[in-house]
């Protein structure tokens, strides 16, 4: 069966494709991805990470713990770096850290990202942990093109946080991918 939501790109549902969670202000269903240059790359969701894309989907940015001494890791491993234990779980983290680095991609480009270049790629420490770091695009709004905010005015150390925008999954399942956006530096 087609999808038939125009603001979504990408095949109908696939397996594990389920009904759209309720509204959450931090969330887009990806109308920009639908009209932007840029394809709708998703990652498909596995085994390790589907306790992260589980969080996306009710707009909550989580990382991995080991289930015996509680050290945090993104990304998911099998097997804890401290203590060697293979129990893992995910805990919710506020959503919030700071641009760490960034680079501006220039053509020449895989097609489809020419179009929207230049843009920014963020790499975002988490507020939690520094050593916790997600990659991703700073944006101006929830699910806004990835060329929408001007490279020239990202810089290390900006205090951002997590808004989930609507991707297709290579399956067809619907996943929420995190993106970034200023915010208020905390006192």
């Amino acid at each position: 069966m087609p999808d038939t939501d125009p603001g979504v790109a990408g095949p109908g549902p696939g397996p594990g494709a389920g009904p759209a969670p309720g509204p959450n202000p931090a969330r887009h269903t990806g109308q920009s991805v639908a009209g932007s240059p840029v394809p709708p790359l998703a990652p498909e969701p596995d085994a390790e990470s589907e306790g992260f894309w589980q969080g996306t989907e009710v707009g909550e940015l989580r990382v991995q713990a080991c289930g015996s001494c509680g050290s945090r890791r993104f990304p998911p491993l099998v097997r804890c770096a401290i203590c060697h234990s293979v129990e893992r779980t995910w805990r919710p983290v506020s959503g919030e850290g700071e641009v760490w680095s960034f680079v501006v991609p220039h053509p020449p480009l895989l097609p489809g990202f020419a179009e929207a270049a230049p843009y920014n790629v963020v790499v975002v420490s988490l507020a939690e942990d520094p050593t916790l770091r997600m990659v991703g695009n700073l944006v101006a709004r929830a699910g806004g093109p990835i060329g929408e905010v001007d490279p020239a005015t990202v810089e290390i150390g900006l205090p951002v946080r997590v808004v989930f925008t609507e991707r297709r999954s290579p399956s067809g399942r619907r996943v929420w991918v995190p993106q970034w956006m200023r915010r208020e530096r905390s006192r």
